[in-house]
C-alpha cells in the first residue's frame, strides 16, 4: 500500500473527530478542506489504512444512503457498514440513515 497523500491525511484527521453515535458526509468533510472534491474524500476513505482508528464507516452520502465501504457500494460490505452504525446507535429507515441531521457531526 502506498503512503497516504497530504489530502488523504487531512481527510483522516477530520474523520477521526467523528464520535461514536454520529455520522458525517463526504461533502461535510470536503467543506472544511475548502474543496468540492467529494469523490476524492470518498477515495481517500476507501483507501483508509488506519481503520478503525479513523472510523470511515461513519461517513455516508449527503442523501442519507451508505455510500461505499471497503471499496464496495453494495452487498455484504454495505450491510457490514450499516451494522457497525446500528451498534453505535444510528437508526435507519430502509437503507437510509433515519433523520441524518439529528446525528450529523459538525466540524469546528
Amino acid at each position: 500500500m502506498s503512503k497516504p497523500t497530504a489530502f488523504a491525511n487531512k481527510v483522516y484527521k477530520l474523520t477521526k473527530q467523528i464520535p461514536k453515535g454520529k455520522i458525517s458526509t463526504y461533502k461535510a468533510i470536503a467543506e472544511p478542506l475548502n474543496t468540492k472534491a467529494y469523490q476524492a474524500v470518498g477515495q481517500a476513505l476507501r483507501n483508509n489504512p488506519y481503520a478503525p482508528i479513523v472510523p470511515c464507516h461513519r461517513v455516508i452520502s449527503s442523501n442519507g444512503t451508505m455510500g461505499g465501504f471497503n471499496g464496495k457500494t453494495s452487498g455484504k460490505e454495505i450491510q457490514t457498514k450499516k451494522q457497525l452504525l446500528k451498534k453505535e446507535g444510528i437508526s435507519f429507515k430502509g437503507n437510509k440513515v433515519y433523520n441524518p441531521s439529528k446525528v450529523l457531526h459538525i466540524f469546528k
